[in-house]
């Protein structure tokens, strides 16, 4: 299958390459040329979920020779459920739950693939320079990247999180990684100021190279790396699969999905199934209080002129979604001027507006809302009130603005699935404090008063981690993310 850029400059790869590049040249993201057929989502509801991802693998990635074995080797011994990504009942609605991983977030089930692909895609192009990763993250990317690409031959990552905006047990998470190609670094800065950094590096790179002497490439694994999207679209189909299965739908009915979003690069592989064939109404876009999104949705205009917050839910603490430029791209008929257009007026003015009639069509597929962190703090304690489940606060924000949809579907007899995102245990002063209980100030005895008050498992993997030395401690100007890399990472003087 070919990629080409949403940008318009006739470059046409195969996948292999789209998941080596990341990036396209142009800056902008990688799409199929040709949007694959339809698929029987019939014959995969009766599929387990690794037999769902060599399926919807090969529809993206027939480049590769072997999806099998990529697939057998991404998800082996991994996760600690088979089901990879249960579904779980909660109160009226069902919650996909994608935070089983060695991670405890929905990462993983996207990154446990990704370094697979990427070294696969290293032997069928002949790629022999070593691989730079360069990801910036708003919490969640970056552990699960590192722990995905420790120690992979040819290939090292350095990981950029905003100093101060994740969490303490997502910051312990990254700073003591172990591994021997993996490093991350606080950006004095918002995860904007991140993510713009780590495109431009990309963007200077592509113009200028890099220096002959340091005998690396450039490549992404966030979202905006097509291997990193595709891997995503399997538990939609999961998801969808376990109602048929619990018996609650029939093969062909349509359910409703509701993501808490930041990055749109969740809520994007949703959409993707949904092109595919899943039967899905409606994608429900959940926003914080930094609800750009939301309000495009409701009005067609992008405007990340506004303020920034600090919520409890900062892996959605984000103003610049990228992952939308390619819905952008599908819903003016792949017309890459006219996606450049719109971006280059986002960089330069803080904003842009589409027609309302490309908003309409947008609207066919997509509804949004938003919570603040009070009412996402309501939802944790009333639903764990009622039910015994126990949600993190991005799972919280999407679950409160499904409330806000639960009238509109019952009257259509149509069953909403919350994508939750990662254990409560990375957050546990949040969840701790919206139970009602005072927190204590070090994260992980609150990890234990929250284990005390509810008795729900503290994962295995986040255990351990107060004992865990800290390996990285850089901070950086956002303004000299290339020079960091340049001088501390490839040491080229």
């Amino acid at each position: 299958m070919l990629y080409t850029s949403t940008r318009g400059n006739g470059e046409r790869v195969r996948s292999t390459k789209a998941v080596l590049n990341g990036l396209a040249k142009d800056g902008g993201l990688y799409m199929p040329v040709k949007f694959p057929e339809p698929i029987d989502y019939r014959e995969l509801c009766t599929k387990s979920f690794r037999e769902m991802a060599v399926r919807i693998f090969s529809c993206f990635l027939d480049d590769y020779p072997d999806i099998d074995s990529v697939v057998e080797r991404a998800y082996r011994n991994k996760f600690d459920t088979e089901e990879i990504t249960p579904t779980v009942k909660v109160g009226d609605r069902y919650v996909l739950e994608l935070f089983h991983g060695p991670t405890s977030a929905f990462k993983d089930v996207a990154l446990s693939a990704l370094p697979v692909l990427m070294t696969e895609a290293q032997k069928l192009e002949n790629e022999t320079d070593e691989i730079l990763i360069l990801t910036a993250t708003s919490g969640d990317t970056g552990k699960a990247a590192m722990e995905g690409f420790r120690d992979v031959p040819g290939i090292r990552i350095v990981v950029f999180y905003p100093n101060g905006g994740v969490s303490p047990v997502q910051e312990k998470q990254m700073t003591t990684q172990e591994g021997n190609n993996v490093r991350a670094a606080a950006v004095c800065g918002n995860f904007d100021d991140a993510q713009t950094g780590v495109k431009e590096i990309f963007s200077r790179v592509q113009k200028e190279g890099l220096p002959r002497e340091a005998h690396t490439v450039l490549s992404s694994a966030n979202s905006i790396n097509i291997g990193r999207l595709v891997p995503q679209i399997v538990y939609y189909y999961k998801g969808y699969s376990d109602l048929v299965k619990a018996g609650v739908i029939k093969a062909g009915e349509e359910v409703d999905f509701t993501v808490p979003t930041g990055n749109f690069g969740d809520i994007l592989a949703g959409y993707f199934a949904k092109k595919l064939g899943l039967p899905i109404r409606k994608l429900i876009c959940a926003s914080n209080e930094n609800n750009v999104l939301t309000d495009f949705f409701d009005t067609g205009k992008y405007d990340k002129n506004r303020p920034f917050f600090k919520t409890s839910s900062p892996s959605m603490d984000i103003l610049v979604s990228s992952n939308l430029e390619r819905l952008l791209y599908l819903a003016c008929s792949e017309d890459g001027e006219y996606v450049s257009s719109v971006m280059r007026s986002l960089k330069e003015n803080g904003f842009y507006e589409i027609p309302e009639e490309m908003r309409e069509e947008i609207l066919k597929s997509f509804d949004a809302g938003f919570s603040d962190t009070v009412e996402a703090a309501s939802a944790i304690k009333s639903v764990y009130e009622k039910t015994g489940y126990l949600m993190d606060p991005h799972t919280a924000v999407a679950y409160h603005v499904a409330d806000n949809f639960i009238e509109e579907e019952e009257s259509l007899g149509i069953p909403n699935i919350v994508l939750s995102t990662a254990s409560p245990y990375k957050f546990p002063k949040d969840v701790l404090n919206a139970l009602g209980i005072v927190a204590g100030n070090d994260p992980f005895e609150v990890m234990d008063q929250l284990n005390a008050a509810t008795h729900v498992p503290v994962p295995d993997n986040l255990k351990g981690l107060r004992e865990r030395p800290v390996r990285f401690r850089d901070v950086v100007l956002k303004e000299d993310l290339y020079d960091y890399v340049i001088k501390e990472v490839l040491h080229v003087s």
